[in-house]
């Protein structure tokens, strides 16, 4: 399985054929899951849903592709 970095947010079961929201509606969620959380719970939650996700995904090749994107991305904006 390769990874998937085109935007690929849907309900279960759903398809849509015009533009929708929910990538907007998952970073939302988001935001309102770390409400009201000190830094230390904010990151303990991050690395929570993180486990929790790459347990669901569960392929080591996607999930190191990804974490070379994202470790890439955040190395290229702090030069």
């Amino acid at each position: 399985m390769k990874l998937n970095t085109k935007t690929n947010f849907h309900p279960t079961d759903s398809h849509f054929f015009r533009a929708y929201r929910a990538g907007d509606d998952f970073y939302e969620a988001l935001i309102e899951m770390h409400r009201g959380l000190s830094d230390e719970l904010s990151a303990k939650v991050n690395a929570r849903l993180i486990l929790l996700l790459a347990n669901h995904i569960g392929d080591l090749t996607v999930l190191h592709e990804a974490m070379g994107l994202a470790r890439g991305e955040i190395e290229k904006v702090d030069s």
